[in-house]
């Protein structure tokens, strides 16, 4: 992902992609913290990680109530000449393809421009011209509503807070309630607009993202899931030991409570509860028709219905967790996966709601952060948020102290007895979060031997320097190049969400390969390596122009599927579905404190990969599944740990050519 530097990378950083900041900002009554820390997050962005089911655009149900923002100067999405893609797409395909592939693949790219692709060229820029952005309730659908596997690891990533040392259960919940301030303090800022306007060039980003994560929630359909937008709500829902309780954050007067109340509300919460609850909220771990059919057993009884309604419109869950001890160097991992999936049902996968955007997540282990769901935005507003309340409340131990004494008890939220179909439904639940939590891998490398500071001295750009690593190391294990994922926002774009930038390229494929062949020299491999980087960083910058090929094909897709023509060939030909078949998913989600993003592989034989490149060190969480034969994410860590030393080695045998001051 990148973050918005100059590059601005789509929210994946790509490269962030101009590690020069080229942007400038409108302050709305803000001050020098938030210009910070949107500088710092822009880009931000998960890769979705989700192999993307396109299922026709039929009328779904996404109820709208999003806080209005006026940017009136936002550009409406393109729709790119036809062919300027296919030519972008063939460049991209080549190196993962054999000589005699391409040349059969030249051919049916040829004939889909003449017959079949134009046509649905008309047919998508006749759309285009009647829509602001044809893409983005598309996307929304196409790859998240319509998606049937779980969010749990195929879609929702975790997000890490900087470790915590608890030192009581008091520490536990004083921390929990001033994180949930601070969440409440940015929330406020959302609604008043204050979260500064980037710009990138001369462009605006768009900031509707920001209103469109507190009070939001999925709604489990069959076939098609919901969404729904409260964010007026003035409440969280605090989950411990399966139980729910409505806490209101705000007083009559809407002013927000002061963190010492709210802790007293947690503690209360935490001595009432003693037995462990119905663990409904495993239900939204499960595969999304499964969670759907379970949905309308709850919602047969109206004291179900209310609770339901009630959860779905707090601004955010915070699960209260049941505290682990952490195995001793494999504590970053824990950390990670227990964000990501509870780490099962005997632990705390049924103290979650999945559906949830937001859920803050705190363990009495000192293991804290986000659990995020997908669909309605990316990783941007999820990461600035968690630097906003860490940097508050670093610099002001009394964060919290000041506001409304004017509070209401903690209310349960409560559930009928299940029936014998709910019951079942937990069963399958269980057990189905117990083989996920089991099957996904993950190791977080935390890079030590350089970070931004020595690739910035190259004249390289960091985010594309570590693609460029990943791809290596996957070359060294795997001896072929993979399709690399990388996420790009389309902020620029009124309502834009991401582009993909692929990463794999003729030039990474030459670097790779140099560095891997005893005759080269390591002039050669340092040259190679900077064309490589440089291939990069076009390609990120196109991507954040919308000038990508990933969502110009998906909405040819869409349209054949739309208007119920036949599906074309070309869909199925070698180079689309190698070159969609992401093997490395990967993003950067960027942040100067000890926190990193992670999330599953988008595929069954490739790794996902999200870093935190900081100025000194650079924290990377690898994940792989253990059905597969072929990966495996720990020789991949130390591959890829080896890599970034041999590039370090070739840049400073071979440093980049000083300027000439005349």
């Amino acid at each position: 992902m990148l973050i918005n530097r100059s590059k601005t990378r789509v929210s994946p950083t790509s490269e962030r992609i101009l590690e020069k900041t080229e942007a400038e900002m409108k302050f709305r009554g803000n001050g020098k913290l938030l210009w910070n820390l949107t500088k710092n997050s822009l880009a931000q962005q998960s890769p979705n990680g989700i192999a993307k089911k396109v299922l026709p655009a039929s009328s779904y149900s996404t109820v709208q109530k999003t806080i209005p923002l006026e940017q009136p100067n936002l550009l409406k999405y393109h729709v790119l000449p036809l062919e300027e893609t296919l030519n972008r797409f063939m460049t991209t395909v080549e190196p993962l393809l054999t000589p005699e592939e391409f040349q059969r693949q030249k051919g049916i790219t040829s004939e889909f421009l003449k017959k079949q692709g134009r046509e649905l060229q008309l047919l998508l820029e006749e759309t285009g011209s009647k829509e602001k952005n044809w893409l983005a309730h598309r996307w929304l659908k196409a790859a998240y509503l319509t998606y049937r596997d779980p969010v749990t690891v195929f879609v929702s990533p975790g997000m890490t807070f900087p470790k915590q040392n608890f030192r009581d259960s008091r520490a536990f919940v004083d921390y929990t309630a001033r994180v949930i301030y601070g969440l409440g303090e940015f929330n406020d800022m959302v609604h008043a607009n204050k979260i500064p306007i980037v710009k990138m060039g001369k462009n605006e980003l768009d900031n509707s993202q920001f209103g469109k994560v507190f009070g939001t929630c999925r709604i489990p359909r069959r076939g098609t899931d919901e969404i729904v937008y409260n964010p007026d709500s003035d409440y969280v829902v605090v989950i411990y030991k399966n139980h729910f309780y409505q806490l209101k954050i705000y007083s009559k007067e809407g002013k927000l409570i002061a963190a010492p109340c709210l802790a007293a509300q947690l503690e209360n919460i935490v001595l009432k509860e003693t037995q462990v609850g119905v663990p409904y909220g495993i239900l939204t771990t499960d595969s999304r028709d499964n969670w759907a059919e379970a949905y309308e057993y709850l919602v047969e009884t109206p004291g179900n219905r209310d609770a339901l309604k009630t959860i779905q419109g707090a601004l955010f869950t915070v699960s209260l967790d049941e505290g682990t001890i952490l195995k001793e160097g494999e504590e970053t991992d824990e950390l990670i996966l227990s964000l990501i999936h509870g780490s099962g049902s005997k632990i705390n996968s049924g103290n979650r709601w999945m559906d949830k955007t937001i859920q803050l997540v705190v363990n009495p282990n000192g293991n804290v952060g986000f659990t995020y769901e997908h669909s309605p935005a990316e990783g941007q507003p999820i990461a600035m948020m968690m630097d906003y309340v860490v940097q508050k409340m670093k610099e002001d131990p009394s964060f919290g102290q000041s506001g409304s004494q004017d509070f209401a008890p903690a209310q349960k939220i409560q559930f009928s007895s299940s029936n014998k179909s709910l019951e079942k439904s937990l069963n399958v639940a269980q057990e189905n979060v117990d083989k996920l939590a089991d099957a996904l891998q993950m190791k977080v490398l935390k890079f030590n031997g350089f970070g931004k500071d020595f690739i910035k001295k190259q004249r390289l750009g960091p985010d594309s320097f570590v693609q460029m690593a990943l791809q290596l190391a996957f070359y060294k294990m795997h001896s072929e190049p993979p399709a690399q994922y990388e996420s790009a926002h389309l902020r620029i774009f009124d309502g834009g969400r991401t582009e993909t930038i692929r990463s794999c390229s003729n030039e990474s494929l030459a670097f790779s390969r140099a560095m891997q062949d005893p005759n080269v020299t390591d002039q050669e491999r340092a040259a190679k390596l900077r064309e490589a980087v440089v291939s990069h960083q076009t390609y990120a910058k196109l991507a954040l122009q919308g000038k990508g090929v990933d969502r110009h094909l998906l909405g040819l897709k869409l349209m054949a599927l739309e208007h119920s023509k036949p599906i074309p060939e070309f869909f199925k030909s070698p180079g689309f579905v190698k070159s969609s078949h992401f093997r490395m998913s990967t993003s950067q989600v960027a942040t100067k404190y000890d926190a990193f993003m992670g999330y599953g592989p988008a595929t069954d034989d490739g790794y996902a990969c999200c870093y935190n490149p900081r100025d000194n060190d650079i924290i990377l969480a690898i994940s792989a599944w253990r059905h597969c034969p072929i990966t495996d994410h720990l020789k991949f860590v130390k591959t890829l740990e080896q890599s970034f030393f041999e590039m370090k080695n070739v840049l400073e045998k071979n440093p980049p050519e000083t300027k000439s001051k005349l």
